[in-house]
């Protein structure tokens, strides 16, 4: 008689599958940027995919122009505006948490399934972000939980190892995340002085023949010969407000012009951004 709790193996032989590393020249392999300078990648935005949160909303970028590299794909939900624990202290403000986590199968290297310190960060920037943005006198003792689960993030890491450091890709996901939450709660009623949205600008050497590094517009790892600083904003379109500003990089401390310049241009990607997040509200409230 077989034991019908236990699953059988097939009945043939098999053989495990067994992946070759990819190979160092492979991985120097760069595409050209085929974008201008100053234009993003095209976003597909949508609210309303989670119908138990109070809020949703689902962010996808296109995929990059390197074979076998794939885009960011977001996904959000807002729980609350709710009343807090009766053992919470007293609060006249809303109750901000944001809660950013990649899934184990987002990028090459699979991820733990508790937050490391690079999803810390991330919900940490988020916060901030999001808290200049929200009228949060008008829930008091209240909560509100935001949620960012990151589907499918940028693959490109092996290239930002080979340059030292994976920073590159954090920002660009960070901007993505500021705006997918904005979509969010907006699709959750939540009051807001204006909407939000990220964009992301770096200095970057396409040539090592001397020549002078350029400012480029959501940067990618793998079209650039190396990315020397790189800036996400979170920026307040209407209002003209900055709420959130991650800076990195080798930049000389005397030259204010260029940190100038890296700032407008990340102010330039949020706007490009913004106006995608608009449409998607204006056919959502249509």
């Amino acid at each position: 008689m077989n034991d019908r709790r236990r699953i059988n193996g097939p009945a043939g032989a098999t053989l495990a599958p067994f992946f070759d590393d990819a190979a160092p020249q492979d991985l120097d392999t760069r595409s050209t940027r085929s974008r201008p300078p100053n234009a993003t990648r095209k976003l597909l935005l949508k609210t309303g995919v989670t119908p138990s949160a109070s809020g949703s909303a689902y962010l996808e970028i296109e995929t990059s122009a390197k074979p076998g590299l794939s885009g960011l794909k977001l996904s959000c939900s807002v729980h609350g505006p709710r009343a807090l624990p009766k053992s919470a202290p007293f609060s006249p403000h809303i109750v901000l948490s944001t809660h950013v986590k990649y899934a184990p199968f987002a990028t090459q290297q699979r991820r733990g399934y508790l937050r490391d310190s690079s999803e810390r960060d991330l919900g940490i920037h988020l916060e901030t972000a999001l808290r200049g943005a929200i009228i949060a006198d008008r829930w008091p003792k209240s909560g509100v939980d935001i949620i960012v689960s990151i589907i499918e993030g940028d693959q490109d890491r092996e290239t930002s190892k080979l340059q030292g450091d994976e920073v590159w890709d954090m920002m660009n996901t960070l901007s993505g995340c500021i705006t997918v939450a904005a979509a969010a709660l907006a699709d959750a009623g939540i009051d807001c002085v204006d909407t939000v949205a990220g964009g992301v600008a770096a200095l970057v050497q396409d040539a090592d023949d001397g020549s002078a590094p350029s400012i480029a517009v959501d940067p990618i790892p793998s079209e650039h010969k190396r990315i020397l600083a790189a800036c996400c904003v979170a920026y307040l379109p209407t209002r003209d407000e900055v709420t959130n500003l991650w800076f990195r990089g080798d930049l000389p401390a005397s030259d204010l012009d260029l940190y100038t310049s890296l700032v407008g241009h990340g102010i330039q990607a949020s706007k490009n951004a913004n106006r995608v997040l608009i449409d998607c509200l204006s056919g959502t409230v249509g």
